[in-house]
């Protein structure tokens, strides 16, 4: 039999007093499979993420994840089950804090090193993690001080130090210059060619940071779901065009996709 989906939505809409955040989003995300969710702003892809990570509730429908359905479930635990980069985490860590800290600290879904203790197995498996990243020699470093591509590699590199069974990836390339942007790229693609890597969603705008190893792509426009699927059928010219209301051309090169306005 076929494993239970990691996060199942039926018929999800959210509402905030104006038009569907959400409309009767249907979408389900299975082991071993990596997501991006693409689309332009206001199209629901922040709030889908805040959904998964146990942050928000649909005001209609359901929403599995993990086996545990929202309304249900401690989120607090959820949420502990669950790695997420995000602009709001780097936010919450305090600049003064070591990347080493800032990485070691998920072991336990902590923001400081003193609420808890932690193993030599645990420094070891935090230095090991920056050193993959490239950035062994900054363990040591404040994270305010770091550069804002180093920053986004220590959060992924958090986003792996506990045992989680989900990771979420909410605009890990935003603002990042090209080489930042690549060495990410390259991060998350070997992350994601990893048979023994739990299922990843990562949210973007653009479909040049998407790491040629994902599996599926879910494609919003205004809170409803234009295409969903294998990322070959579903991050097509037709559907980005459909997306972002403009012709677009849509190719790949070596595994990456290219996208641009179609002229004539």
């Amino acid at each position: 039999m076929p494993a239970d989906p990691t996060v199942r939505f039926a018929a999800v809409t959210v509402r905030r007093g104006g038009p569907d955040v959400l409309h009767a989003v249907d979408w389900e995300v299975r082991p071993h499979e990596r997501w991006v969710v693409i689309g332009p702003n206001g199209s629901g892809k922040t709030t889908m993420l805040q959904i998964v990570a146990g942050y928000l509730h649909p005001t209609e429908g359901t929403v599995d994840v993990l086996g545990c359905r929202l309304g249900r479930v401690d989120v607090r635990e959820l949420r502990r089950r669950i790695g997420m980069s995000s602009a709001a985490v780097s936010k919450m860590l305090r600049p003064e804090l070591t990347a080493l800290d800032a990485v070691m600290t998920a072991r336990h879904a902590a923001l400081e090193p003193w609420w808890h203790d932690y193993s030599a197995d645990d420094r070891a498996k935090a230095l090991g993690l920056l050193g993959r990243a490239g950035l062994a020699a900054a363990a040591g470093r404040p994270f305010g001080v770091l550069s804002e591509g180093e920053r986004q590699q220590v959060l992924l590199a958090r986003t792996l130090m506990a045992d989680v069974e989900l990771l979420v990836y909410d605009e890990p390339a935003a603002g990042l210059d090209l080489g930042a942007r690549e060495r990410l790229v390259g991060r998350l693609d070997e992350v994601a060619r990893d048979s023994t890597a739990p299922p990843s969603l990562f949210v973007t705008h653009h479909v040049e940071e998407i790491p040629p190893s994902f599996t599926s792509a879910l494609v919003l426009r205004g809170g409803e779901v234009v295409a969903a699927g294998p990322i070959e059928e579903s991050l097509t010219s037709a559907t980005l065009s459909d997306a972002f209301g403009l012709p677009v051309r849509v190719s790949r090169v070596e595994g990456r996709f290219l996208a641009r306005a179609s002229r004539g």
